[in-house]
């Protein structure tokens, strides 16, 4: 077979095998998800899985790098820095509960509980930063300390390079903020509480903007 057959062949192999972990995942859960039962699905001898596979654990953290790259590009697409701060804010958040919505197994997956048995390991980082750095970028062109804001002395190191310091923790506050609203939603905690979710998911994002010091208006 010439190599670029078989790169190819190999590329169409492991994409019907996270496609069929991404089904499973929505169907079973991430804890259930096992490379005998994706192998069968795909047709394939367990034993030959493990030539594109490694492992379960590597299997999760290719789920993980393409979840948190999807979210991460759908926010980074939504944000037009022509636009105002707070409609650049909201769209970013306004896309990151869409995309939660229609992948709610991924989202799970990534911002969930944690699976049994599996550390995330550094490779998935990158991925996972894509929707806070989107976040930040706006806050560091168009926010503003808040009067008496002091040095992040309970976060990690400089968790947030390029934003004053006094700008870190409402920063990871509204980051925070962001996906427990998102995934409130996305895990029904808010049956019989919030009518008007796209708007309530607004008001909590106004709010996080107005304490980041992003000018009102718009």
């Amino acid at each position: 077979m010439p190599p670029g057959t078989r790169a190819r062949v190999r590329a169409e192999t492991t994409r019907a095998i996270l496609d069929e972990a991404r089904r499973q995942l929505a169907e079973q859960g991430a804890a259930a998800l096992s490379l005998r039962s994706v192998a069968r699905e795909v047709g394939m001898v367990s034993s030959a899985v493990y030539r594109y596979v490694a492992s379960r654990d590597e299997l999760l953290t290719r789920l993980i790098v393409e979840a948190y790259d999807a979210v991460g590009e759908r926010a980074e697409a939504a944000r037009d820095p022509e636009a105002p701060p707070r409609v650049q804010w909201r769209a970013v958040w306004r896309a990151v509960r869409a995309w939660a919505l229609e992948h709610p197994a991924e989202y799970a997956l990534v911002y969930g509980s944690p699976v049994p048995g599996y550390a995330a390991p550094a490779e998935t980082i990158p991925a996972a930063g894509r929707v806070a750095m989107v976040l930040v970028a706006i806050v560091a062109e168009h926010g503003a300390a808040p009067a008496g804001g002091g040095p992040p002395d309970v976060l990690e190191g400089d968790v947030l390079p390029g934003l004053p310091p006094a700008l870190a923790v409402p920063a990871v506050a509204a980051w925070t903020q962001l996906f427990g609203t998102v995934g409130f939603e996305v895990f029904g905690q808010y049956q019989n509480v919030v009518r008007d979710r796209e708007g309530f998911l607004d008001r909590v994002a106004d709010a996080a903007a107005t304490t980041l010091g992003l000018p009102a208006g718009a």
